[in-house]
Formats: C-alpha cells, structure tokens, sequence
C-alpha cells in the first residue's frame, strides 16, 4: 500500500520555493524600474531628489546650514539682585483695654481700615462715672474749707498789724492754707484721674491700620492690660519688606546708598511672575550675620492698593545699578566649549566662524558682553549643534532686518502684556 501523504510532501515545497522566487524576481524588477530609482541610485551619497540637497541631520551633508540670526546691539542693561522678602508692618498693636468692667459694645467689622482714634469697643463707663462724681465732691468739699482758711489769714493779718493777737495764731492761720491748697490740689488730681479712667472705657484705635479678627465679644468681662486683646491694628499704608543680600554684593548697593540715591525695589508675587508694588531702598542692619553672610535691608512701598500683607512673602529684585552702552548679545547664542564660551559670528552673508567672548552680566534672555562683539556683529541663534568654524550657512530668519524698538532688540521677542520696556529688560545678579 503507498502512502500518498508522504509524496505529496515534496511537491509541496517545491511549490512554496517557486512561489517565493517569482516574488524575489518582480520585487527586483519593480526596484529597477520604479520612477526616479535611477536618480537615487545615480545621486551621490547623502543626497536626494534632483537639487542634489543633503537632507537635514544626515552625515556627509556638503549643503549650506540654515540658521537663525539676531544683531548684537548697544545699549542700557539694569543690574538686578534678586532675594527672598517677608512684607512687616511699620507698626503692629494689640489694642487692650486700660480698665476693667464689662464690654459693652464693639464698633469695627474685623478687617476693616480705621483711622487713628476711631471708637473700636466700649467698657461699661457707670461704676467710673460713679468715682469721677466722688472726686468731685471731695474736691468742693476741701475748696470751700480753703477758702475760709484764706478769710481767717485776711482777718488775723489786721488783727495782729494792730497788735491784737499774737505771731503763732497768723502763722498758724497760714499754714492751714497751706494745707488746704494741698489738699485741693489732690482732690484735682484724683478728679483728673476719674476722667481719664471715664474716657478709657472708649477703646480708640492709637493708629491708623486695618483691624484683624476680634478676641472678645459683647459681655466678656475684660480686666485691665488683659493678655487677650480686643483686637491687632497693623500699618499697611505705608508698609515695609525685609530681605538679606550676600556680602558679595553690597559693594554696588552700599556704594550707591551712601550716596544719598533712591534705590528702586520691586516686590514680585511667590511664583516671581506678577509685579505688585513698585518701592525704594528705606534702610539696612548695622552688621552682617555670621551665620549666613548677610546684611538685611527694609524697602519701603506706599502700597496704595493693599496689594502686600504682613507676613507675606514676595521676591524682590534690587535694581542695583544701570550699565550704559553696553553690547548686548542673545543668551541663547552664546556656546560653552573646552575653550571658554564663544558664539558663532557671522563671516559674511553665508559663512561664520568662532568667535571667543567675555562675559558681563546676564537676566538669562540677554548677556553683557564686555570682549568679543561690537553692535551690529550678527550670531546664530538656532543651527548651532551642525556648525563649526567656516560652515556655511543659509540664514531663514534675520531679526536684524525687522524693525524693532531697543527693548525688543534686548528680548529677541515683544514684552509681555502690562510689561514695561524696563521690565521686559530686567537683568539679574544673585551673589547667593
């Protein structure tokens, strides 16, 4: 009996061979023969399509880079040091009562803005009233007496001019008075205290601030200098920020203070990205800390529209010093090598080479350049990472060509909405 499974085997493979080399075969034939195959296979390595281009990021690319340009220019650099600030109230009061009794009354919503002697509570004013009338009647008591001791020295001072009475009974006459004047001047003091006490009983704001949350309600009895206040006054308008600075940094700070020049300070929100209060240099500390190697300063801030709480915390950037005509270059530009840092300069219109650089100062958007590029040397600002010394290059965008004002000329972009021309040039230096 013959097994038919087994020759039906070999046929079978024989017919998957064939079948792949007919594939093989129009795979080749379709290679040879599609349209333009002849021009890849023809065009020189690292080249494609009829322009000969090499195509961007490849190896063996002969064809010139295409590059981002911007100008070096000459111009006003803002030296700003930036520092961490607590907002401090210029004057914090606990408001307490100077008497004892029950609280009668409160007068102020909690947060509200007073004025320095408006009513914030009030003491029950009767037991006080009581007192100033005793003072009072203490006081015309012992008037009345004085004043018939002066008749008594009147009369015995014509009694003894004739001869009448003896020395001692004048003299005794007019130590009386004596005694008397004392008295009523005590009995005055006593009526003056009274009413000073009668007028504590209306707890008035010492100064002018906004009012914190209230301690004590209506018929809490308060005791004199009372450890819980009836409320916290703190002075917003004007109000102060307190930061350190490096002792790195102070020879330009100090130098210019000492001067007598009014140092501007900026007041910037937690995440440094909104300006709230525009303020001046008020003061600084009589030693630096130790510990840190810092001096602390206090700027002032009118601070009209409430914008800084106390307590609160706010970046602030110093403007320490404004540099003048100074070459400003893109810090995007600017390349770190085994060398030193350097930029790629434009060698004419289609070339650049290496050009080594000394560096100022920097706000991370433009750096001083101090060695290296006059205004009007032109850099490449993106294509770097394919150049060396002599590529060349295809410029696709030359910010140099579009009209600019100086401020947008220092950003390589537009400032920001609500930002001013200086503030789009803010420049940093942190000695921290």
């Amino acid at each position: 009996m013959v097994d038919h499974s087994m020759q039906s085997s070999p046929r079978k493979s024989r017919r998957w061979l064939f079948g792949l080399l007919v594939l093989l075969v129009i795979a080749g034939l379709c290679w040879k023969f599609w349209p333009g195959g002849a021009a890849h296979k023809d065009a020189p390595a690292g080249h494609t399509g009829k322009t000969g281009m090499a195509r961007p990021g490849f190896g063996g690319s002969t064809g010139p880079v295409p590059v981002r340009v911007a100008p070096a220019v000459l111009g006003e650099f803002p030296v700003y040091y930036k520092a961490l600030g607590t907002v401090t109230a210029l004057n914090t009061i606990n408001v307490r009562s100077r008497v004892g009794g029950e609280l009668m009354k409160i007068a102020f919503e909690e947060g509200q803005m007073v004025k320095a002697g408006d009513l914030l509570a009030e003491i029950d004013p009767r037991s006080y009233q009581n007192a100033l009338l005793q003072a009072q009647g203490t006081l015309l008591q012992n008037q009345a007496q004085l004043k018939n001791a002066q008749v008594d020295v009147e009369r015995y001072r014509g009694l003894y001019a004739q001869d009448s009475i003896a020395k001692q009974t004048l003299d005794t006459a007019e130590a009386l008075v004596l005694q008397y004047q004392g008295t009523v001047k005590t009995n005055q003091g006593a009526v003056d205290d009274a009413k000073l006490n009668l007028e504590f009983t209306k707890i008035r704001a010492p100064i002018s601030g906004r009012v914190g949350l209230r301690q004590l309600d209506v018929g809490n009895l308060v005791a004199a200098n009372d450890t819980t206040a009836l409320a916290v006054i703190t002075q917003t308008q004007p109000i102060s920020v307190a930061f350190t600075l490096p002792e790195n940094t102070l020879e330009t700070v100090l130098a210019r203070y000492h001067a007598g020049n009014k140092l501007p300070v900026e007041a910037w929100d937690r995440g440094d990205t909104k300006k709230q209060a525009v303020g001046v240099l008020q003061s600084l500390d009589n030693q630096i800390d130790v510990t840190t190697g810092t001096l602390k300063f206090k700027a002032r801030f009118d601070n009209k529209d409430q914008a800084l709480f106390p307590n609160q915390f706010v970046n602030v950037h110093l403007l320490a010093d404004t540099l003048h005509n100074v070459v400003l270059a893109p810090s995007a530009a600017i390349q770190f090598g085994n060398t030193g840092t350097f930029v790629y300069k434009l060698d004419g219109d289609n070339k650049v080479k290496v050009q080594p650089l000394v560096l100022g100062d920097t706000d991370g958007d433009n750096t001083v350049i101090k060695e290296g590029l006059v205004a009007g040397d032109r850099v490449v600002l993106e294509g770097t990472d394919r150049l060396k010394d002599g590529s060349e290059i295809e410029v696709v965008n030359d910010s140099s060509e579009v009209p600019t004002t100086p401020t947008e000329h220092l950003q390589g972009k537009p400032a920001a909405k609500g930002e001013t021309g200086a503030d789009a040039g803010k420049a940093q230096k942190v000695g921290s």
